[in-house]
């Protein structure tokens, strides 16, 4: 009866044991490198014989509890409410992406909740008086209540009447789908980056990226400083390259990309995407 009792209380913790190590590996019989034009006009360049792995982090309680980075200024699962304004986007902003004049369903957040780029690229679903939009933040809005959204003026006609100008809104953190997202992550290198200075911009991520890493020499992950204009800087360089970078949303899923090379100015294609967070 004991040997029983042994059996029926670990054999359900193995599903949850091996979801927790999973990975995937790519790794092609040819290693071509693909030159892609990005609509900045910058090279894109993504060297196919890099590996990428996913890591998907173990959730230990049972129920439906939800597993989250330490620390997060602000729960990414509560419904957080506020102001909605709107203002004349372009896709650019405090989040240096590029402009996006053919995607305009974007957003400014409140200086509280941008946290320090936290929520640069992230997309949020907001509630207005006359309907709902996903929007994408690509700025920061200084003079903000927390709470608040400053949208494209596109987007706040989907959940107003522009003439009224300021609406009671609700919103919350997404995973978006493949409508309003597609393809791996992206690495963007600023202009003035080498290997004495560099800086890394993640972007192209379904969930609110939390840190980002390089190997170093002896094996080891080091964290790069998250600055609020949403690049992760190493003051004295990482050295020629190529880099295994590690980046990690706030849900605690992690992806590594290796053989990234430095393109100042210039965007290299990482090789996965993170799950989306139901």
């Amino acid at each position: 009866m004991r040997l029983i009792a042994l059996i029926l209380v670990v054999w359900p913790v193995q599903p949850l044991f091996a979801l927790a190590l999973a990975s995937y590996q790519k790794r092609p019989a040819s290693h071509p490198t693909l030159n892609i034009t990005t609509p900045a006009g910058y090279n894109a360049v993504m060297d196919l014989q890099r590996t990428h792995t996913i890591f998907l982090p173990l959730v230990v309680a049972p129920g439906n509890t939800r597993t989250v980075m330490p620390g997060l200024p602000l729960d990414p699962f509560a419904t957080h409410t506020g102001e909605g304004t709107f203002y004349g986007a372009t896709g650019g902003g405090n989040c240096m992406f590029d402009p996006t004049p053919e995607n305009l369903m974007v957003a400014a957040m409140n200086h509280t909740d941008y946290a320090n780029a936290l929520l640069c690229g992230a997309y949020i679903e907001v509630q207005g008086p006359a309907g709902t939009v996903t929007v994408r933040i690509v700025d920061r809005c200084p003079e903000c209540q927390p709470g608040d959204v400053d949208l494209s003026r596109e987007a706040f006609a989907r959940i107003a009447d522009p003439i009224q100008g300021r609406v009671p809104i609700n919103w919350r953190i997404i995973s978006p789908g493949s409508r309003d997202l597609s393809g791996p992550i992206a690495y963007r290198f600023k202009e003035g980056s080498s290997q004495y200075w560099t800086a890394i911009q993640v972007r192209n991520h379904r969930n609110p990226v939390y840190r980002l890493e390089y190997r170093a020499a002896d094996g080891s992950f080091q964290p790069l400083e998250r600055q609020e204009y949403n690049y992760f800087v190493a003051p004295q360089g990482l050295g020629p390259g190529p880099y295994t970078l590690r980046v990690t949303d706030i849900y605690g899923h992690t992806l590594i990309d290796s053989g990234i090379i430095l393109i100042e100015a210039g965007v290299v294609v990482g090789s996965g995407q993170f799950p989306p967070q139901p």
